[in-house]
């Protein structure tokens, strides 16, 4: 079982990097995000999850634990595999993904290729209670921000109703934004679009 992977990057193309190690190339499938950051010759540690298959050996890799177990708890529910499963954490963190579970949010899994409504509920179903809660200091800055992003939107003329409203679609949409005062407002904007402020 290869678990781990401390090596060089020497090549990364879409959402597969080949890392360097001791002479030996291993191909792993990553989050877009984490091959974005990963340039070719600089160092690199990735937690692995290795999926057997009579025909195929596939390495999965992630930044942190808390993705590495979450990926796990993702391929263990009925009909989602390990493309699904780095699917959502592509959009999600593990964080996001406690509180869209929790909340039983199945728009946070609309946006994911491979995941239908059957799926996104049966993910929700099935998850629910296994996912660590969201540390209290996320929830804060989430709090934050929709409170700051509120303040913005009313500032550039629109109703509060309207806003909070939006702040809310958005925060469903794409709850990955939520902790970040720019992404929410971003987010928030783009389903207000042209629409009458007043």
């Amino acid at each position: 079982m290869i678990s781990r992977l401390d090596g060089t990057v020497l090549s990364a193309r879409g959402q597969r990097l080949v890392i360097g190690v001791a002479g030996i190339g291993y191909a792993v499938a990553v989050t877009p995000q984490c091959s974005l950051a990963a340039s070719v010759g600089t160092q690199i540690a990735l937690h692995t999850h290795l999926v057997v298959r009579e025909d195929e050996l596939s390495l999965y890799g992630f930044e942190t634990e808390a993705e590495l177990a979450a990926f796990e708890l993702l391929i263990g529910v009925s009909g989602v595999g390990p493309k699904s499963a780095l699917g959502v954490l592509a959009h999600l963190s593990p964080d996001d993904l406690a509180r869209a579970v929790e909340a039983e949010q199945e728009q946070a899994f609309k946006a994911v290729s491979g995941i239908g409504p059957k799926t996104a509920k049966l993910l929700i179903l099935q998850l629910s209670g296994k996912l660590a809660a969201p540390a209290a200091q996320s929830t804060a800055k989430g709090s934050d921000a929709r409170a700051d992003v509120l303040t913005a939107l009313t500032g550039l003329g629109w109703q509060e109703r309207t806003a909070a409203d939006a702040i809310e679609r958005a925060a469903i949409a794409a709850p990955e934004a939520v902790g970040s005062t720019g992404s929410l407002l971003r987010a928030a904007l783009a389903i207000l679009g042209p629409a009458a402020r007043t």
